[in-house]
């Protein structure tokens, strides 16, 4: 019997988990190791953050799911890794702490013949000094239980919009190293969707504060693509978005300290500016979850499987160098650790080699550079990737080669969608490919296949996130046939 072990149960853990029981059968042992009791589909947090979904709606028990599927579950935090064993026990482990109501702290050390770290980032609210919902003055969408908070802030802002007082209400990015600018544009139309429902849209200001240098960048550099014939960029795509709407940007920007009602803010220039709020989502920026690693010894040898970030050195190319320099084989392709063949990291728990918009510092040095998304559909079909080649080295042997899901050879969808009704709502679809440009392969079109790569704006769009709301929530409860739903 061979024991797989994973680490996380987000959507890059979660899906390995359930291929990897699909593909193994019950011969072999599928451990899941998570903090959290429940599955949460994040992406519809935004709709849960201005009250158009419940928590219920986008969170679900696990034990349930992998007590059917036959996968063991624990209910617990990872804290070390030991890839070589220890003096007693030569076998790979990892120490835990259990987050189980009853049986808080109380520790144990699982040991794997095969690993894969999908734990997800640390949300490093305290990045940013007033940053987040824990001490801070600012909401989150992050998790479920920010989202719901986030709701009820929005309501009370309303309320006061309702009344005949005039509120300014900010969304964006809390920190110049943020990623997930996309769900930050998303929550922004949503907010605006919510004050013309209201009727209290001429009463609102509405920012959108981020630390992209032009709207439209996503963290993924900017697109290229083919509409009705014309070329257009996701630049001029957003902008006519936010003009439409009446939203303001402020652009280029990292978030230094918030204050009860006050926001402070550099930017590219080095110039440093206050904004006024009355409601604020601010995302915080992502870090490793803290997991440390040690050799059989006892010796600590976390630098050689973590980078500085915290996040897992993988098969990418972290050679220093500038943005000219960067091309689509930095990034990796198999997700294994170096050194260490029975360790795998998946989704955002992988060390991406360098950001893919262009890195920008101040004049006072202060980094304003989005780093990299590698949530949803990167991060499943990365689970899912590395599951398979766990399978192959299994039934095969060591030397069955791995499969492979580079973010420079996939793509990715993404639909930021306002209002969740039948024939209410509109959405700005996009999708691209690949999701980190090969400007080698493709020169002429901001190093994407203009075929993969588009963006849409209407109520169609808004039919396919809902769609596909219920469609992955479907697929993660592992229901009949749920793998045929693409990751």
């Amino acid at each position: 019997m061979v024991r797989v072990v994973v680490l996380g149960a987000g959507v890059a853990g979660h899906t390995a988990a359930l291929h990897l029981r699909r593909l193994l059968g019950t011969r072999h042992k599928v451990t899941v190791v998570s903090p959290n009791s429940h599955w949460n589909w994040i992406p519809s947090n935004i709709w849960v953050g201005v009250g158009e979904m419940t928590k219920e709606q986008v969170v679900f028990p696990l034990a349930p799911i992998y007590a059917k599927k036959k996968i063991e579950f624990v209910q617990a935090r990872a804290v070390a890794i030991h890839p070589n064993g220890t003096k007693e026990d030569p076998v790979g482990s990892v120490d835990v702490v259990s987050t189980e109501a009853g049986a808080q702290g109380q520790e144990q050390r699982i040991h794997y013949d095969f690993l894969i770290n999908a734990t997800g980032p640390k949300l490093k609210f305290e990045a940013t000094e007033g940053l987040g919902p824990h001490g801070g003055h600012t909401v989150s969408v992050c998790t479920a239980d920010h989202a719901v908070e986030a709701s009820r802030q929005l309501d009370a802002t309303i309320a006061r919009l309702k009344s005949g007082q005039r509120q300014v209400l900010v969304v964006g990015t809390g920190h110049g190293t943020c990623t997930c600018e996309g769900a930050a544009f998303e929550y922004t139309f949503n907010v605006e969707h919510q004050l013309r429902e209201a009727g209290v849209r001429d009463k609102a200001q509405l920012i959108y504060l981020t630390n992209e240098a032009q709207l439209g960048d996503f963290g993924v550099d900017g697109m290229a693509f083919k509409q009705k014939g014309f070329e257009q960029s996701s630049r001029m795509w957003t902008e006519s978005l936010f003009t439409e709407r009446g939203v303001h940007s402020i652009l280029g920007a990292h978030v230094s300290k918030i204050e009860p009602d006050t926001i402070h803010y550099e930017t590219l220039d080095g110039k440093t500016w206050t904004q006024h709020f009355d409601f604020a989502m601010l995302l915080p920026p992502f870090g490793g979850v803290g997991l440390k690693a040690y050799d059989h010894d006892g010796s600590d040898i976390t630098d050689q499987l973590f980078a500085p970030s915290g996040f897992m050195k993988v098969d990418a190319d972290y050679t220093a160098k500038p943005y000219e320099e960067w091309t689509a084989a930095d990034w990796p392709k198999t997700y294994e650790v170096p050194g260490f063949p029975r360790i795998f990291a998946a989704g955002i728990a992988f060390a991406p080699p360098h950001q893919i918009s262009r890195p920008r510092k101040t004049p006072n040095g202060t980094m304003i550079a989005p780093s990299p998304p590698r949530t949803g559909m990167p991060s499943g079909m990365i689970g899912k990737s590395v599951a398979q080649t766990i399978v192959d080295r299994i039934k095969r042997g060591p030397g069955a080669p791995a499969h492979e899901a580079s973010m420079a050879r996939i793509g990715a969808a993404c639909v930021a969608s306002s209002g969740t009704g039948m024939l209410k709502g509109s959405a700005a679809a996009m999708t691209m490919f690949p999701v980190v440009p090969n400007y080698q392969k493709y020169p002429d079109s901001h190093g994407r296949n203009f075929n993969g790569t588009r963006g849409d704006i209407g109520l169609y769009g808004h039919w396919v996130k809902l769609m596909l709301h219920y469609l992955f929530i479907y697929k993660a409860k592992a229901l009949p046939g749920w793998q045929l739903i693409p990751e």
